[in-house]
């Protein structure tokens, strides 16, 4: 079942920049009261003036900062995750605090702070968000990142079960964020998209109650292949990836 937007508060993390910017900024035109979370206070300060909400500045994979981001959680009606980091590059040369730092930010920060608001988020019949990846159908140079995201995704499916409970994820191609500054995209495809247009299929996810959100839609393809032909998608991967 979908959400009427308009009135309900919601909590983005990730608000700083990329994503979780365009989506404070698309929350706030439907209607929402925006709690923006994120660790850049200049940053948000931006997107606090432009949206009117309530900055909190928190790391994420800290415990004191985690704390006061699930307080802030306890009164809200729409948690979205869209904080993130990425890594691209030969597996072989990551470093295990790098391994590490991916794996706090993307899956178990998620983790945390949903298990931890649950039950007040499904006593106000509320809605939870996670930005995920298509990387999480498995991409060669982001293996850790792809492991992170497909845990996210695996997460929310796991959340369906629950009653008192929407449950969306997001899953993008590759976004123009500061991951990708300074940085050559090589694929073929997708093609790079704006952060608002993944903020506003977000949206429109979260209104219309779907359960997985891919942008551009055509991204469904691949990702229903890999589970109904996963050996065709390996041999089509393998070819294009």
């Amino acid at each position: 079942m979908g959400m009427t937007l308009r009135g309900r508060t919601a909590l983005v993390t990730g608000a700083s920049s990329g994503i979780g910017a365009a989506t404070a900024a698309e929350l706030a035109a439907a209607g929402c009261q925006v709690v923006l979370v994120g660790r850049d206070q200049r940053r948000l300060a931006q997107v606090t003036a432009r949206t009117g909400g309530l900055a909190l500045a928190a790391e994420l994979t800290d415990a004191s900062g985690l704390d006061r981001v699930v307080t802030a959680a306890r009164r809200v009606d729409l948690l979205v995750h869209c904080a993130g980091i990425g890594w691209s590059g030969d597996l072989a040369s990551m470093s295990a605090e790098q391994v590490e730092a991916l794996t706090a930010v993307n899956l178990t920060a998620p983790v945390l702070l949903t298990s931890a608001v649950l039950p007040e988020l499904r006593r106000r019949r509320g809605h939870v968000v996670f930005v995920s990846s298509i990387a999480a159908v498995g991409v060669r140079g982001e293996e850790v990142y792809a492991a992170t995201k497909a845990g996210v995704r695996a997460f929310a499916e796991s959340l369906r079960r629950l009653d008192g409970l929407g449950v969306t994820t997001v899953l993008p191609g590759a976004v123009r964020t500061p991951f990708f500054a300074g940085r050559r995209y090589d694929r073929r495809f997708p093609r790079v998209l704006a952060p608002e247009e993944v903020a506003a299929a977000l949206v429109r996810g979260v209104q219309r109650g779907r359960a997985e959100v891919f942008v551009p839609g055509w991204l469904a393809v691949p990702a229903r292949l890999q589970g109904a032909l996963p050996g065709v998608f390996r041999a089509l991967a393998r070819r294009f990836g």
